[in-house]
Formats: C-alpha cells, structure tokens, sequence
C-alpha cells in the first residue's frame, strides 16, 4: 500500500475559526464519522505568517527537504549563511512544527507538503 502524503497546511485565521473547524471534527466523530486527521497551522494575521515564514526561513525549508537530515552547522554551510542566524530560525521553526530534530542532533523537515491557503476578507 502506497504512504499516503504527510502535508501541512498553513493559514491565516482567527481562534474562532479553529475553535468552529474543531467543533465541527467533533462532531463528525460523535456521530460515528470516519475523520481524516488535518495538521495545520495557523497565524492570526499574514503579517505573523510573513514573519515566522520569511525568505530566508522558507529557503531552509526546501534545503533540508531536498538534502534531507542534517546538522545546522552542515545547513548553515549548505546556506552559506551564519551558523547564529540559522541556529535561531531552526529553533522557531520547530517550536512552529515545521522542522523536526533527530535523537543525533540532525534536523529535517516532516511534511511532504507545505500548503497556504490565505483569503480575502468580505
């Protein structure tokens, strides 16, 4: 049986939004439903997302998951970017759950996707 693809999908939302899209999965599970379970993260304005998300952050992102698990001082290498800045953007992103580290101090990134829905406002 193929694996089926790990994503997580990225958002600007109010903590309404989720509480409601909580509520909802709640339900559907009280009623015998079968659930699919959703990873996501969501940051309260785009500003935030921009923030935790930056250019420099996203290329970390696609270079563990191109090169797979590694040090930071080898990304940090691999980035041709100080050992420092990396170490702190490899830190926030796992808090954010993004990235991952190993039992050997190697990072990487879990997901297979990384997906943003942002919307407009009516």
């Amino acid at each position: 049986m193929a694996r089926r693809k790990k994503e997580l999908r990225i958002g600007v939302g109010t903590v309404k939004e989720t509480l409601d899209r909580v509520k909802s999965v709640w339900k559907r599970a009280e009623r015998g439903e079968r659930i699919t379970p959703e990873h996501r993260l969501v940051f309260s304005t785009l500003p935030q997302l921009l923030k935790e998300l930056s250019p420099a952050r996203w290329a970390l992102l696609e270079a563990l998951r191109t090169k797979g698990k590694m040090t930071i001082y080898a990304l940090a290498k691999h980035l041709d970017r100080d050992y420092k800045n990396v170490h702190t953007d490899v830190v926030r992103l796992i808090e954010l759950g993004l990235i991952e580290k190993t039992k050997d101090n190697k990072v990487f990134v879990p997901w297979d996707v990384i997906s943003a829905e942002l919307k407009l406002a009516a």
